[in-house]
């Protein structure tokens, strides 16, 4: 028989308004610092390390992702955390591409994607963006929704929870900026960890360890890899490209990477921050068995497979333990939600406001444009979770779309010849072969499709297709400007203070030469010269990055062999 529900009590209450009322004084203290917009936007690109790695984990760790994650194991077993650890091969690149950012000396991608290609592909990309951040912020909130609808016996309605939870962050972001959302990450940072594991002892209790999960269960549910997950090798390699590709032209990454007071402070906050976030979803997808095992143990059913992670709140956690619950859901979603609300009113105001309408506004007109612009576009995100659906697919869909935008960025990259004509085909061919194949297998046109290997690869493979030989095709970019954004690249961005017009170190002189840029470039002789000196940052990091990797999918495979 089921458990009485509990209810959502004063004490629960307590708990949540206390964490409202704390992170908020908390930002608003931090906030007192931002004076200007480079702080504003960027937090004056003076953060730590460890300050980084929290930013990255927070922003990165969104509601939604419990929420998606124990549904899908609850459904189809742990095997589905592929869906999530789609980026884990992908996160020691991270290592290698996280200088890119901090080296163009640039506020927003839209501004590089200017510098590189033209004004147009610049503001396209900015349209791009700004639309992201819209559909992020609401799959976050709804995501949010779920779980607190759920976990409070249904006291609130999702769409309730979504209208209600968005106070505290606007206030801090709006007057803190980057430097209010970073440091408030660091410390929510702590409470995801909390909500991403203290459903697990409980849960073994209910359900006898995980020897009554293996009685309740069949054995697929325990493996790590399967085909009874519906998430095969060709799935897996589509989601490995999907977060390579992607994450390089998602608009948020310029603040994950440049932020900090040194290049490795950008590179150890992304590479590692995002590690933090793959061995916690071990236990979303932990979570999702042990709901199975409980409701195959009680003979229920879930109407709506992400309803498991509300499912297990509400059943194993008492008073006061579920409003701890909810403070952290809501720090996973206010971490990320206030790091896009600054992203998003940088956007606006440095690649509309001062482009179209105002080039010579001041620091003080920019920065309050920055967080006018910042609140209205993140009240519309909120408008969007009101009418979100499935969380998980929605979330497939924030992270596809970025990977269409990044054959152009990173194409422009390690590829000196890519030019506007051939970025601008890569745009359009991805995604009209997206949408195309995903009407052929579907009969019906949706804006968000289920995530599928076949349509996402095939538009990459069209998309980059079409960047090369349109490329070819069409003149080059003027040299003298394909040199200049090139030369930013081999020039270290850590050295501060030096007199007006000198140039930065060159960054090979400092063995932080960049492995991944202008891959024909290794055709050449000079490249392989005083190799592991130059490169010694990179492979370095790269090397530690791949044992991390190898480290927590080996924890993942043995906790699934007890």
């Amino acid at each position: 028989m089921p458990h009485p529900a509990p209810s959502f009590t004063w004490l629960d209450t307590t708990v949540v308004i206390v964490y409202c009322v704390g992170i908020t004084l908390f930002g608003l203290w931090i906030s007192r610092k931002t004076r200007t917009s480079g702080g504003y936007f960027l937090g004056g690109r003076q953060l730590p390390w460890w300050i980084m790695i929290g930013q990255a984990f927070g922003t990165g760790t969104h509601a939604e992702g419990p929420v998606g994650q124990a549904g899908a194991s609850y459904q189809h077993g742990f095997a589905t955390i592929w869906y999530q650890w789609k980026n884990m091969m992908a996160t020691p690149f991270y290592w290698l591409m996280a200088p890119w950012y901090r080296r163009t000396k640039r506020t927003t991608l839209g501004e590089i994607v200017e510098d590189r290609y033209s004004h147009f592909l610049g503001s396209l990309y900015s349209v791009f963006a700004i639309l992201y951040f819209v559909f992020n912020q609401g799959a976050m909130l709804k995501g949010a929704g779920k779980v607190i609808a759920v976990a409070t016996n249904n006291a609130m309605t999702p769409n309730e929870v979504v209208l209600s939870m968005t106070g505290a962050f606007l206030v801090y972001s709006f007057f803190g900026g980057l430097l209010a959302a970073a440091y408030t990450d660091f410390i929510q940072g702590f409470l995801i960890i909390v909500l991403s594991f203290m459903l697990i002892p409980w849960g073994l209790h209910e359900v006898g360890g995980i020897a009554g999960m293996r009685q309740c269960l069949r054995p697929e549910f325990f493996q790590l890899y399967n085909q009874f997950s519906q998430i095969d090798l060709a799935m897996i390699a589509m989601l490995t490209l999907n977060g390579l590709v992607g994450i390089t032209a998602q608009p948020h990454i310029l603040s994950m990477c440049a932020t900090g007071r040194t290049e490795r402070a950008g590179r150890v906050g992304q590479t590692y921050g995002s590690f933090v976030k793959r061995f916690c979803t071990i236990g979303w997808a932990f979570t999702g068995l042990i709901v199975a095992a409980m409701l195959c143990r009680r003979h229920e059913t879930l109407p709506d497979p992400e309803q498991a992670f509300g499912y297990a709140c509400l059943h194993l956690l008492g008073p006061g333990l579920i409003g701890l619950l909810v403070a952290c859901v809501l720090a996973a979603n206010m971490s990320a939600c206030s790091n896009f609300m600054v992203n998003i009113g940088a956007l606006f105001t440095r690649n509309f406001y001062v482009r179209f309408f105002r080039p010579r506004a001041s620091d003080k007109e920019l920065l309050w444009v920055g967080r006018t612009s910042g609140l209205a576009l993140t009240l519309v995100g909120v408008g969007f979770a009101l009418i979100i659906k499935e969380v998980l697919q929605t979330f497939l869909f924030n992270e596809t779309l970025p990977a269409f935008m990044g054959i152009m960025f990173m194409g422009g990259i390690l590829w000196r010849r890519a030019n506007r004509h051939g970025a601008t085909a890569s745009i359009v061919v991805a995604f009209v072969v997206y949408y195309v194949m995903n009407h052929h297998l579907s009969g019906e046109w949706h804006l968000v499709y289920r995530w599928q290997a076949a349509p996402f690869g095939w538009a990459m493979l069209a998309g980059a297709a079409a960047l090369v030989l349109v490329s070819l095709a069409t003149p080059a970019e003027a040299p003298a400007r394909i040199s200049a954004y090139f030369d930013s690249l081999r020039r270290t961005s850590n050295e501060a203070g030096l007199p007006a017009g000198q140039p930065q170190p060159w960054a090979a002189d400092l063995g932080e030469d960049l492995l991944l840029y202008d891959l024909p470039g290794w055709l050449h002789r000079e490249r392989w010269h005083r190799f592991f000196y130059r490169y010694r940052e990179d492979l370095i990091g790269f090397l530690l990055a791949w044992i991390s990797v190898g480290l927590i999918i080996g924890f993942a495979w043995g906790l699934m062999q007890i």
